[in-house]
């Protein structure tokens, strides 16, 4: 499946794995061709730019084909829908890429964005923002439920036009729009979620200044103040300044400033708590809206991690069970779970043997690396490296910390601990089970009274345990801060101090 989004600065081909509840880009491309520069002014699409994207389209064509995609939707934005000659680019691209050009209107493309941003994060609470080279869109999400939204005339492209490259022109014509939209007023104390390449660059140098241990945009978060000072120092930079700067894309500098300096407004009127970067928008937003309503329903974290276990687990049914095995540690007991912590250990379970190919000495290596740079969504940064750490345990024991220290640093001690925990419950299981499935709903683990830990065995299975299961037993017990007991039958043997 296959979308192409003919945006004002960029278009885009993105071909997907399929329609799936967390799709994943097998190819992207994009070009950078200003199909809205000048429209402001002209009212017109340039030629030259024009022709640049329709080579490209014609590209893409063959590319789909080529992959075999199948399905393929195109849609586009704020300056094929303002320009007097937009019908006749259509018309052409229609030619060039063999489908229906949805051309969207600007509160579609703010319900689309939206729905990308929830597809993403369902539990979005604030307003989303879309930045593309003619407009911005803003919207407000919360309780999953899309809601007010607004179109402005503040993309990078157009306030470039309208201002005559000044940058304080620029800051006067976004503060006279901005001061009178409703929308900039529900963010207050709420979070901004960024969606947009030049938002994305912003998020990258914020990335750099500060060593962060992990080289994703999806879901990273900066506070107001920190946002705001990053945006105030890339607006106050030339484009040649921003082209030497390695880890923003060349192609954006001259836009950079105008997109730093309508966010840095904004973060000022607006006062939201912090700034989410989202890599989900319009094209994702179109993807979930196709997928019939119980697929939307489905948790995005969850629906990646089953496909990750179909993918590279030994048994996937082996995980399902290993969840249910490790329910009966958190249904009752000490370490009680919240409703999102359940999810995370699932997630955990689904995730646990996917480094089993790799070398033995590299598996709790090559599984962190995995998870922490993993295509997922759904997560948080400290989730992300939750869930690494706790598959890393798995593989290279509950108290080696040779994992990297600054992954460490986004985990507190609890969740460390509970990390720690479910871990320590993996490996018993896998030593129980041998990775393979039906053994596992037969042992039974218990709290009994407020002191001990207890695995049941049948008598029929008593030759499981060996020296080693014992080991990982008291280990597990010991981490719960219980006295490790195993009933074979009705034979109760006490294990440990």
């Amino acid at each position: 499946m296959s979308i192409v989004d003919i945006g004002s600065n960029s278009i885009r081909l993105l071909v997907y794995d399929g329609l799936r509840r967390s799709p994943v880009p097998i190819f992207n491309e994009k070009l950078i061709c200003g199909l809205g520069r000048g429209v402001s002014l002209t009212g017109r699409i340039d030629d030259e730019a024009a022709e640049r994207a329709l080579r490209e389209l014609r590209r893409f064509r063959v590319i789909c084909d080529q992959i075999g995609s199948g399905k393929l939707y195109a849609v586009a934005t704020a300056a094929v829908r303002e320009a007097e000659n937009g019908s006749a680019f259509v018309a052409e691209a229609r030619a060039a890429l063999g489908v229906r050009i949805s051309v969207l209107s600007g509160t579609r493309e703010a319900t689309l964005t939206a729905m990308g941003v929830l597809a993403a994060i369902p539990d979005a609470n604030g307003v989303v923002g879309d930045l593309g080279g003619g407009s911005l869109e803003l919207v407000e999400v919360a309780g999953g439920v899309i809601g007010q939204s607004t179109t402005l005339p503040l993309g990078p492209l157009r306030l470039m036009d309208m201002s005559g490259k000044s940058i304080s022109k620029a800051r006067k014509l976004t503060d006279e729009v901005l001061a009178s939209e409703e929308v900039v007023g529900l963010l207050k104390g709420r979070n901004f979620y960024a969606v947009g390449g030049a938002w994305r660059n912003l998020a990258r140098v914020h990335m750099a200044q500060n060593h962060y241990p992990l080289n994703i945009l999806h879901h990273y978060e900066m506070q107001r103040q920190a946002a705001q000072g990053i945006a105030s120092l890339v607006g106050g930079l030339g484009p040649e300044t921003l082209r030497e700067i390695k880890i923003i894309s060349k192609d954006r500098a001259e836009t950079m400033p105008y997109g730093a300096l309508v966010l840095e407004r904004l973060l000022r009127m607006g006062r939201p708590e912090s700034v989410i970067v989202s890599a989900f928008g319009v094209r994702e937003g179109l993807l979930f809206s196709k997928l019939p309503k119980k697929a939307r329903s489905r948790d995005p974290l969850l629906a990646a991690c089953a496909d990750f276990a179909q993918l590279r687990a030994r048994s996937p049914k082996h995980a399902r069970e290993l969840i249910a095995w490790t329910n009966q540690l958190f249904d009752t007991g000490d370490f009680t779970e919240t409703p999102r912590e359940r999810t995370l250990r699932h997630a955990a379970c689904l995730l646990a043997d996917i480094g089993w190919r790799a070398h033995p000495d590299y598996r709790g290596d090559r599984s962190l690396t995995i998870i922490a740079q993993g295509a997922f969504v759904g997560v948080t940064h400290p989730e992300r490296a939750f869930l690494a750490l706790t598959v890393f345990h798995r593989y290279e024991g509950v108290w080696n910390d040779r994992a990297p220290e600054p992954l460490r640093g986004l985990v507190d001690e609890d969740q460390a601990l509970r990390a720690r925990i479910i871990s320590a419950a993996q490996r018993l299981a896998y030593l129980i089970s041998g990775a393979m499935p039906g053994l596992l709903p037969r042992v039974i683990l218990s709290y009994e009274g407020k002191r001990k830990l207890q695995i049941s065995v049948p008598k029929s299975h008593r030759d499981i345990i060996g020296e080693r299961v014992e080991k990982r037993f008291i280990e597990l017990a010991d981490l719960l801060g219980r006295k490790p007991v195993i009933r074979i039958g009705d034979q109760e043997i006490r294990l440990g101090k």
